[in-house]
């Protein structure tokens, strides 16, 4: 959310009037039951390969302020999350269409579910150490009705029915709206009925947040506020992500000093909400997100987080802040539009912290988005996922392995096939590595050190 020149707040406001984009103005100035059974008998925890262990003590500390977790729980946690991204991964791909989705749940994520529609599935489910739901649609059928869905918003106002997504827990699509007649007619304008969907009553509008490390404040044509996502580079050029609201192609932007910074090379919103700035040879992207007291929190990746995972989040305006992973593939309608394929989470956010770091871990998430609510009363926020946008911009997000580097010394080169770093990859992608053919378990971007062979949470040989 930029934030805006002005900032009033008229007491006894409705909670639908908090509901904003997020950009500030210049005023504001398994474990998941059972680890997975290793590809090999060499092969490391997903926790090994996806360096929890790196998380560093500004965002431990966040984790147990806001989710209520001592120490040794906010480290389990983040090690669990990691196996039951793994797990899930792999038994997705077992289970092809019947796959339902799964989601972690408990104070250290230790019980991961996985869902199902066909019941002859629960004892490989089992077997993998989670646990099994057997339910009536499969996640394929959810996301297509909720594509209809996104669809039929592109015809009609969604104003007064604002957010609508997949839960997998409740196995149904979700409609929240403030009128529910507006629900109604939206689901019957995208033909969608009885169990697929279910209808809740919010108060919520949500709006965009507006107001080179991560979460740093950056300035929009000396005017509105936003904040830095992720550092990252395109070829030699380094930049940065952000929110697509914060602003259009061509914009300049000053840095949190005010020093000349960049240019928005290219910018998204509605229909999505991401953009990248160029920035000039002074300014230096670095894999950092600024944590709290303004320590540095390293990024390591970009594997996403499961449903109930812990996130934090990074922000000009109320810094560190951290919840769960509520929602996956949300769409969400703004003043300005309707924006899809975010993610919805727990945590609070305030205008001036739009466009800022979303991470789990060191795993990079997500650009915050919009929402509602604030960080003294608690709220929801959207944010757009990291992948996507690297994808989209063909970026390469800034790690702790310097992009020019060919990796670390015990890689083994280029042995042909077709994975390559730099790469987005979505579960179900199929590469081939030195002769071998490996399919993707979880969502991420590739990079040096992160060959197939080498990390069994990402990858499994098909």
């Amino acid at each position: 959310m930029p934030q805006r020149p002005t900032r009033a707040r008229a007491a006894g406001a409705a909670v639908a009037a908090t509901a904003a984009l997020l950009v500030a103005g210049l005023s504001g100035s398994a474990s998941a039951g059972a680890a997975a059974a290793p590809t090999t008998s060499t092969a490391l925890p997903a926790a090994a390969t996806l360096r929890t262990d790196a998380a560093p003590p500004t965002l431990l500390r966040a984790m147990e302020r806001d989710l209520g977790l001592d120490r040794r729980q906010a480290q389990r946690r983040l090690a669990n999350e990691a196996e039951a991204g793994a797990t899930a991964g792999r038994l997705r791909a077992a289970l092809g269409g019947d796959f339902a989705g799964a989601w972690v749940r408990g104070a250290d994520s230790g019980t991961l579910t996985v869902a199902t529609t066909d019941a002859a599935d629960v004892p490989a489910i089992e077997e993998r150490g989670a646990k099994a739901a057997v339910v009536r649609h499969s996640l394929a059928d959810l996301d297509a009705a909720k594509a209809r869905l996104d669809r039929a918003a592109q015809r009609r106002s969604t104003t007064d029915a604002p957010v609508w997504y997949v839960d997998v827990r409740a196995n149904t699509v979700v409609v929240r709206a403030v009128r529910p007649a507006a629900a109604r007619a939206l689901l019957d304008a995208a033909g969608v009925h009885g169990s697929l969907a279910r209808i809740e009553t919010t108060a919520e509008r949500p709006r965009a947040l507006y107001d080179l490390r991560g979460g740093e404040a950056y300035y929009i044509d000396n005017s509105g506020r936003c904040s830095i996502g992720f550092p990252v580079t395109k070829g030699t050029q380094q930049g940065f992500a952000t929110a697509g609201h914060c602003g259009r192609g061509g914009a300049s932007t000053t840095g949190h000093n005010r020093v000349a910074q960049g240019t928005f090379q290219g910018s998204i919103f509605p229909g999505r909400d991401m953009a990248w700035v160029a920035t000039g040879s002074q300014w230096t992207a670095t894999p950092y997100v600024r944590g709290s007291g303004g320590q540095n929190v390293q990024v390591t990746g970009s594997t996403q987080a499961p449903v109930g995972a812990s996130v934090c989040r990074s922000g000009s305006t109320t810094g560190w802040h951290c919840g769960t992973v509520q929602q996956h593939n949300t769409s969400v309608t703004y003043p300005e539009g309707t924006i899809t394929g975010v993610t919805r989470t727990s945590v609070c956010a305030e205008p001036g912290d739009s466009g800022g770091s979303y991470i789990s871990g060191s795993q990079a998430q997500g650009v915050t988005s919009g929402g509602s609510g604030n960080c003294s009363s608690g709220g929801t926020t959207f944010f757009q996922p990291i992948n996507p946008l690297l994808q989209n911009y063909g970026l390469t997000l800034r790690t702790t392995t310097d992009p020019g580097d060919p990796g670390d010394p015990g890689d083994p080169g280029d042995p042909g096939g077709t994975w390559t770093a730099g790469t987005v990859y979505e579960p179900g992608d199929t590469v081939t590595y030195a002769g071998a053919t490996y399919r993707c378990l979880q969502g991420h971007q590739s990079q040096p050190g992160w060959e197939p062979p080498n990390v069994p949470a990402l990858w499994q040989r098909a």
